[in-house]
């Protein structure tokens, strides 16, 4: 399976790139007992079903019942061949690869897209080096400066600057080797009317995006004279989907991980400005709302999404409609406010980063406090009708409130505000709940948590012999001498197909010399059901110091399966045989017989 790799190398990458440490980069994971669980990635779902198990390196949902070692899962999350999985995982670990790998891995990323990225990565080089190096690039850069960005952030953002010139970037990415009328597919270049190309956004601040493996995919571009429109991004494509897509999310997420909080921002340099002040979680949308694409991916990382644009109306205005989004897709929301209609950037140069990290950030609104205030801006509430209908407003958002302490908190509040009954007040609460099918509260759910462990599924009760078979190769995968026992005494006679097909691969995997290793072992495993069912199986729980009879004990239940079966299939000859020469005393003694080891056979199963 790893064609021009070396088996030792696969090994060798598998082993330096920690399962837990590479799916924790996707799924927030909390360890409860030896393993650890998390919302699967694969499928939608509200109680984590997703288990890894850092002793084994694999990983299994028990919702979908995907399966899988660290290969397993990348290729599955990011669609990688496994050349590509193996390229990947080498990089982050420090491994070189034969050069004939680097080839091949070429000619299978010789597609469009992958050229695309090949453009991006070159032309991110270039208005970088122009910005900091030439002539062309001084008023940008000292744009820059004077915005408050220093070096270092220009650096790690790898900020550039698009010259006016219409032929230089066509020019570069000709002598690259690029087609001019592919990279104006890309959205790298624009062409006019006469068909000329040029690039698209000559004269103006480059500010790369990336996607979250942090190859550039695009390009913003901010103008640093009177054009328009101010900000630019590269079109719409197959790499670059502005509603999927966030700024920074490459550079924030080990924080967001660790954090277990997000800081949304409207625009890049309120990102950059914010990471500059130490604010190293802050992500933002691409000049669009957000999306739910966006909101659902910041809610597989994060319990907290602190939304923080602009102090005008109109970021106000953004805020709210982005609050609303997050509240839906289950985000604990604040919803920071920054005074004198200021921008995170412009408040952090005016006063310092010390006051927007304590006195916004850290005193964000709660989204119902955010809301409540909100709402008063629609209605005038020295009416008294505008009055009632903005409290019933307000009963409709706090209806929608998981929590129960939660509501009653914001249900005092208003009662207490306007002088209203509280018990009245919770019983509007409850009739709308119940319109919105909510009948009680789950009091195992919290909109303020996503570390809800404890999955345990019921699991289909299974006869005797199947249980025996899979816990008999849950002991096999573990320990070698465990198998070469079993192949003494039962080979490859198990009942049920799958288990047989399992059985005789692990034998031929431990002939070879392998010491028990399953996230090895499934390597060796093509087809994606056989793959499931082993991690599964891998999966159940296993005494360390198993004792021979245990195991004797399930080969016994396995081989007694196979002779109840014989007999029967034997009887059932006899008994028609019987039937045939009209012994019919004969055939319903036999058909007794029958039953009764059939009912043996439940009561053994039961």
């Amino acid at each position: 399976m790893a064609g021009q790799i070396p088996e030792e190398t696969v090994d060798e990458i598998r082993r330096s790139n920690d399962i837990v440490d590479v799916v924790g980069e996707y799924v927030s994971l909390k360890k409860q007992g030896r393993n650890y669980f998390g919302l699967c990635p694969f499928h939608g779902e509200n109680t984590p079903s997703f288990s890894v198990t850092q002793e084994k390196q694999i990983f299994h949902c028990f919702g979908c019942g995907k399966g899988g070692n660290v290969f397993t899962f990348l290729m599955e999350i990011e669609g990688f061949t496994f050349q590509q999985t193996v390229q990947y995982l080498a990089e982050k670990s420090g491994h070189s690869l034969p050069a004939s790998v680097g080839q091949e891995t070429d000619q299978e990323n010789n597609s469009e897209e992958q050229i695309h990225l090949k453009a991006f990565a070159w032309l991110t080089k270039l208005y970088h080096h122009l910005l900091r190096h030439t002539k062309e690039g001084k008023q940008a850069y000292q744009y820059l400066l004077d915005r408050g960005f220093t070096d270092e952030m220009i650096d790690l953002f790898q900020l550039g600057y698009a010259p006016q010139s219409r032929e230089l970037v066509v020019q570069f990415l000709e002598k690259k080797g690029f087609h001019t009328q592919q990279m104006i597919r890309a959205g790298v270049l624009t062409a006019n009317e006469q068909n000329q190309a040029s690039d698209r956004f000559r004269g103006r601040v480059i500010f790369p995006i990336r996607n979250h493996l942090g190859k550039s995919i695009g390009f913003g571009g901010r103008t640093i004279t009177d054009q328009e429109p101010k900000y630019l991004n590269s079109p719409e494509s197959a790499l670059f989907q502005k509603g999927r897509l966030l700024f920074n999310f490459d550079l924030a997420r080990s924080t967001i991980r660790n954090s277990e909080q997000a800081v949304l921002f409207e625009g890049y340099m309120d990102v950059i400005s914010a990471y500059q002040a130490g604010i190293k979680n802050g992500v933002a949308t691409l000049g669009t709302s957000i999306t739910e694409n966006q909101a659902k991916l910041l809610n597989r990382y994060v319990n907290t999404v602190i939304i923080c644009y602009d102090g005008d109306q109109a970021g106000i205005d953004a805020s709210y409609k982005a609050a609303r989004l997050l509240h839906q897709v289950d985000c604990n929301v604040k919803v920071a406010s920054i005074p004198e209609g200021l921008d995170p950037d412009s408040y952090i140069v005016k006063y310092g980063e010390n006051r927007f990290q304590n006195e916004i950030i850290e005193a964000s609104n709660t989204y119902m406090t955010f809301l409540m205030e909100y709402l008063k801006k629609d209605y005038n509430l020295q009416l008294e009708g505008d009055r009632m209908q903005y409290i019933e407003k307000v009963i409709d958002e706090l209806a929608t409130i998981k929590r129960p302490m939660e509501r009653e908190y914001y249900a005092k509040e208003l009662a207490n505000t306007y002088d209203l009954s509280i018990n009245t007040m919770m019983q509007e609460i409850k009739d709308r709940r119940k319109k919105l099918g909510v009948q009680q509260d789950n009091q195992q759910t919290s909109s303020h948590t996503r570390n809800k462990v404890g999955f345990s599924k019921q699991k289909k009760l299974l006869p005797a012999y199947h249980k025996a078979e899979k816990q008999l190769l849950a002991y096999m995968l573990h320990d070698a001498s465990i198998a070469e026992n079993v192949k003494e005494r039962l080979g490859a006679s198990f009942n049920l197909d799958l288990h047989k097909i399992i059985v005789t691969h692990l034998y031929a995997f431990y002939e070879e010399g392998n010491n028990a290793n399953i996230s090895q072992f499934i390597e060796r495993i093509d087809d994606t059901a056989i793959k499931n069912e082993i991690v599964e199986i891998a999966m159940e729980p296993i005494h360390p110091d198993v004792s021979d009879k245990e195991i004797q004990d399930y080969i016994w239940l396995i081989k007694a399966e196979q002779e109840d079966k014989a007999t029967i299939r034997s009887l059932q000859q006899a008994q028609k045989q019987a039937e045939v020469q009209k012994d019919f005393v004969k055939a319903a003694q036999i058909g007794m017989e029958i039953l009764e080891i059939q009912k043996k056979i439940k009561n053994a199963n039961s």
